[in-house]
């Protein structure tokens, strides 16, 4: 009995936990969750990439703001097919810089080896073409404790599934 009354206090607490922001990549295909890391309002998360001409590297930076990503800025050093030439760019010590203030529920990326896409958030990078060989979506999310327990119990049953025809026994 007392056991149970644990179990369900416990439950309790965990239903009523605060929900925690999470940054999401998806198999845009599938939906499958590819990577999530926690975030909160405010947080820096940038795409990194290499512009395919240029050579140069090419940075968008995105504030968490609720469950939105807003583009704060582009970062990029040099002019190419692709990157912005007429609009009002700022010489900054970062680079060339253009200002955004547009928010978004999802982005979508398609990684590329050449490009070598990466996600830094706080520090971390996260090299995106490993992840998926297709597109990808980026979003946030508010998940609470049994959210994420959930996710969990989701991820350790999908690891014991073949993933592709030449895993089946």
């Amino acid at each position: 009995m007392a056991v149970l009354v644990l179990v369900g206090a416990t439950a309790t607490v965990t239903s009523t936990a605060s929900a925690q922001r999470t940054l999401v990549v998806t198999d845009a295909d599938t939906g499958d969750e590819l990577l999530s890391v926690p975030v909160d309002d405010g947080d820096v998360v940038t795409l990194s990439y290499t512009h395919s001409v240029e050579k140069t590297t090419v940075e968008d930076i995105y504030v968490v703001d609720g469950t939105q990503l807003r583009m704060d800025r582009m970062v990029f050093h040099s002019h190419g097919a692709g990157l912005p030439s007429d609009a009002p760019i700022k010489t900054t010590e970062e680079g060339l810089v253009l200002e955004f203030d547009k928010s978004y529920d999802e982005v979508g990326v398609v990684p590329g080896w050449i490009a070598g896409h990466e996600l830094i958030v706080d520090g971390e990078r996260y090299d995106l073409v490993s992840l998926s060989d297709d597109a990808v979506t980026l979003s946030v999310t508010e998940r609470t404790l049994v959210d994420e327990l959930r996710q969990s119990a989701a991820r350790a049953v999908s690891i014991d599934e073949p993933r592709s025809s030449h895993m089946i026994p």
